[in-house]
């Protein structure tokens, strides 16, 4: 007989959840009939894409740096409202939605960084070790959630959406500073961003790594012999 399939505790701390999770439930209640969470999941991926695609076009065309905000924009409805309308209508697919979920989100997160560092305004090889260090999080995070039985959506206040007002910041400095200078030696300008980013995400898996093991082997004490 197959097993019931446990679904993870969602664990959200970020800055916004609050006020995202009260605003997502209304908009999940006003949403027509006829959309559904997988319309809102191909929203999120496609805008994923579009942003990607729109900061290597903001190469030669600063303006598209605008568009990109709009495309985030879309991503942050399609990605946070689907599982919110799947609850709200009760509705959901646990292995479905985890699943389609997320892979949805390693195949967009990779065209968005990719976009990036083809934009000229972050340094090829600085969006490479963010894409890696992002993908060992995830990484972290998937096994934690299956050995423990919790997803963490957010590390030290910070979720997937905090993370979009910060792009969406850095966009717009990029009309007045689109590079800086360190000792006379000049740089794009998110190549700032892109090593505190890839510096926290490493600190965020060297410390829930360390964390989840130590909860792990007081779980499963080692057997007598």
């Amino acid at each position: 007989m197959e097993a019931k399939f446990r679904d993870a505790r969602r664990e959200q701390e970020s800055f916004f959840a609050p006020l995202e999770k009260r605003v997502l439930i209304r908009m999940a209640q006003a949403t027509p009939r006829w959309i559904n969470s997988d319309h809102l999941t191909l929203l999120g991926f496609i805008s994923m894409i579009c942003a990607g695609l729109s900061y290597w076009l903001a190469r030669w065309n600063k303006y598209m740096l605008l568009v990109v905000i709009f495309w985030l924009a879309a991503n942050w409805l399609g990605d946070s409202l689907d599982g919110t309308l799947a609850r709200v209508r009760q509705r959901q697919r646990p292995r479905y939605g985890f699943y389609v979920d997320h892979i949805c989100d390693a195949f967009g997160t990779f065209f968005l960084v990719g976009g990036i560092g083809l934009s000229g305004y972050m340094s090829p090889a600085i969006a490479v070790l963010l894409l890696m260090a992002f993908f060992l999080l995830s990484i972290q995070a998937y096994l934690a959630a299956y050995a423990l039985g919790t997803f963490q959506l957010s590390y030290w206040k910070f979720s997937p959406t905090e993370l979009r007002v910060l792009l969406i910041a850095g966009n717009l400095a990029l009309f007045r500073w689109p590079t800086g200078s360190i000792l006379g030696h000049r740089f794009p300008l998110f190549d700032v961003g892109g090593v505190i980013g890839i510096i926290g995400m490493w600190a965020m898996v060297i410390v829930s790594s360390i964390r989840n093991t130590i909860a792990l082997y007081r779980a499963e004490p080692l057997p007598p012999e």
